[in-house]
């Protein structure tokens, strides 16, 4: 009863605000944007506008355009992130097991619904509405009559105008015969292809990926690897060996789900990888439309408990080509918020769409709305019964510290970490506040790069929720005749103070490690 009151007493309040103009914030939202950079986002004037408005991490898309074009686009996003004097990670996005049609005309293709269309591995065909050419010479083995198929630019806006559904009629040798269920144009240069809850039978990992990673990602130390198409912890594990023959041992990966093989084996993708990206594009194909939302909430929740970032993909499609979101996705920003993601992923929005800018902020203000009314004491109690108790000694520390600094009303968390560990533990029991989290480079590391880069470490922070990296300095500690600790808290606070996090009279919580001991303690700023 006492609950039910305390929500009518809230509930006017919280409503009356909707009219009230939003206060400006610091950051735009604790929610982090991924943004893919493409043809929109290329110049470092867009980048520069889209990392004002909010983006945290770039992701570099290699399933098109080649390593020529990406590598121009990363020098721009390190000129803009030099200018605007913000660390920027960056996410390499695998091909994967992804059929795809090459468009070499790069004209549209009418499709007729109750046509027939043929599907062939004769590369050397053009495409058109009646025969469509794909590089997999398989598929006629791995699928039977009835089945469904999809083919679009983008796979998918959930638009039956870009897209084609198409039910497999016959197989013929290699070739496969379909029926055109909806009328449709593709466009574009290439389509993608998709077997709806068929096994493809082609590595996670493709060769093509495999050379990229080990050229284009080795040479400039990429942050996450997103992983296409993720099966099975397996896929995961082989491409940790990879990336450790590579010279990549500190970069993280991030799988994503998007067909049912990889939900099926959710659980132990979970408990490999470094994250989860819930890819909302193919999944909404795998799936039936009633049971996607479910999977999503189900999949962030598990996220949250293990103390996993989560991104969500596919939120806004229709500001590809407008202004605004419309309000069921404006309000699916908002749920995913509120189940708990990390992150919102951002492709064809700021890829090729032509508000890239106003897509991050758009997001970043609904993501912000959001967090207001975010349940944080439900999703601290779950965290806390799930870790159990006795809870390990970190756990322990770390919940103590969100608790601490929610009861005091703390503007702001301070972490001192190496590796990021310690921030991402804090982040799990979801504070209100930001999370400054100053990291300290390892011993032999080039001052120079960390400084106009950040360390690995510290740019992979920028995917967690709520946690912003400082960049400290041993040696400008010593110089200065403090200690690390001394100086890595005057390091935090005058940030805060420079952004207006911190005012006078302000408490913040400091979470560090003494020893081998983990320790929390308030401090009053001064005037």
């Amino acid at each position: 009863m006492q609950g039910a009151s305390h929500m009518l007493l809230e509930e006017p309040l919280r409503l009356a605000s909707v009219l009230t103009p939003a206060k400006p914030k610091v950051f735009p939202s604790l929610t982090k944007i991924v943004g893919t950079l493409g043809p929109k986002s290329q110049s470092v004037e867009v980048i520069q506008e889209c990392l004002t408005a909010g983006m945290s991490v770039a992701r570099f898309d290699f399933s098109w355009l080649d390593a020529e074009y990406h590598q121009k686009t990363l020098d721009n996003l390190r000129k803009a992130a030099q200018n605007v004097k913000k660390l920027c990670p960056v996410m390499l996005d695998t091909l994967g097991p992804e059929i795809q049609v090459n468009n070499s005309t790069g004209g549209p293709i009418e499709m007729k619904a109750g046509n027939h269309v043929t599907i062939t591995p004769d590369v050397s065909k053009a495409p058109s509405a009646e025969i469509l050419p794909i590089k997999f010479a398989d598929l006629a083995k791995a699928v039977k009559k009835g089945d469904t198929l999809f083919m679009g630019q983008y796979l998918f806006t959930g638009s039956e105008t870009t897209s084609v559904w198409l039910e497999v009629v016959e197989t013929s040798g290699e070739n496969v015969n379909c029926l055109v269920k909806n009328t449709a144009t593709l466009a574009g240069p290439i389509f993608t292809f998709h077997v709806s809850q068929v096994h493809i039978n082609l590595p996670t990992l493709s060769e093509y990926d495999k050379q990229v990673i080990s050229t284009w990602g080795s040479r400039n130390s990429v942050d996450i690897i997103s992983l296409s198409h993720t099966r099975s912890a397996e896929d995961v594990r082989e491409l940790k060996a990879f990336l450790q023959s590579h010279d990549l041992p500190d970069t993280q990966i991030y799988a994503k789900i998007e067909n049912s093989e990889g939900l099926d084996h959710f659980d132990e993708i979970l408990k490999e990888a470094d994250g989860i990206i819930i890819s909302r594009g193919d999944l909404g194909i795998d799936l039936p439309p009633e049971n996607v939302f479910m999977f999503q909430k189900t999949a962030i929740h598990k996220c949250n408990l293990e103390g996993k970032p989560v991104i969500v993909t596919r939120v806004v499609d229709s500001m590809i080509d407008n202004l605004r979101p419309t309000r069921a996705e404006a309000t699916d920003v908002a749920n995913a918020v509120l189940d708990g993601t990390d992150g919102i992923l951002l492709g064809a929005e700021t890829l090729r769409g032509l508000y890239p800018v106003d897509a991050v902020s758009t997001v970043g203000r609904i993501c912000a709305e959001a967090e207001t009314v975010y349940n944080q004491p439900l999703q601290f109690k779950k965290v806390m019964w799930h870790v159990g108790d006795p809870m390990p000694h970190e756990e322990s520390v770390a919940s103590a510290a969100v608790g601490s600094a929610i009861k005091v009303k703390a503007a702001a968390i301070v972490v001192f970490t190496f590796s990021g560990r310690a921030a991402r533990l804090v982040s799990k029991y979801r504070p209100t506040m930001p999370v400054l989290a100053v990291i300290f480079p390892r011993e032999g590391s080039d001052p120079s790069k960390w400084r106009s880069y950040g360390t690995t470490q510290a740019r992979q922070c920028f995917a967690v929720r709520g946690v912003y990296p400082l960049m400290g300095s041993t040696d400008e500690a010593e110089t200065g005749g403090l200690t690390k600790e001394e100086y890595g808290i005057k390091l935090a606070l005058n940030y805060g103070r420079s952004v207006g996090i911190v005012k006078p009279f302000d408490r913040v919580i400091i979470f560090e490690k003494i020893g081998d001991s983990s320790v929390v303690k308030i401090i009053e700023c001064e005037v």
